[in-house]
């Protein structure tokens, strides 16, 4: 397991949409673990291959509580089968857009098809936080960051802020 570079927003790659994973093989096996480690390095709770650069149709979570034991799930091919009607706000945050917030409107409960760490089909139903956390990793193999769930006005805000913030890396990075 490897820990990866996380790529911060504005960045063309985190506006791709993704293509699906053929078969889950040691390759992608070796990416969810990247993945992983990367993730709770950050730390974050999850985290959409996009955010490191590839391509792929794979997210990893993981929402147990810190005094919880580890309880990673690595899914590829992720897909929304149902989403609840009842709706509700819920503060997002993003490993490519650190240290900003906004309260983001989505469906309370989802249930989501995947591949497992073996290529096994596998269905999942969340609500709270893990489906949250589903919804936002699944939007971004789509293209799509939290902030285009807002309006102009708060995305142009965060966003002017991640442009500044990624200009003052680079040049801390050069010096």
């Amino acid at each position: 397991m490897a820990k990866r570079p996380i790529i911060w927003a504005p960045d063309p790659v985190l506006k791709t949409k993704c293509t699906p994973v053929a078969a889950v093989d040691d390759d992608i096996r070796a990416l969810m673990d990247d993945m992983l480690a990367t993730m709770y390095a950050a730390p974050g709770i999850g985290l959409a291959a996009p955010q490191i650069g590839v391509t792929r149709r794979v997210i990893v979570v993981d929402v147990s509580d810190k005094d919880e034991p580890a309880n990673p799930i690595c899914l590829a091919n992720p897909e929304i089968l149902w989403k609840a009607e009842e709706t509700a706000l819920h503060e997002e945050g993003c490993l490519s857009l650190p240290d900003l917030y906004a309260d983001v409107e989505r469906p309370v409960a989802v249930k989501v098809a995947y591949l497992d760490r073996d290529g096994a089909k596998q269905k999942i139903e969340a609500e709270g936080l893990l489906a949250v956390c589903l919804q936002h990793e699944i939007d971004h193999i789509d293209g799509v960051l939290f902030v285009d769930h807002l309006s102009p006005l708060k995305r142009n805000m965060i966003m002017k802020k991640m442009v500044k913030a990624k200009k003052n890396r680079a040049r801390e990075e050069a010096a």
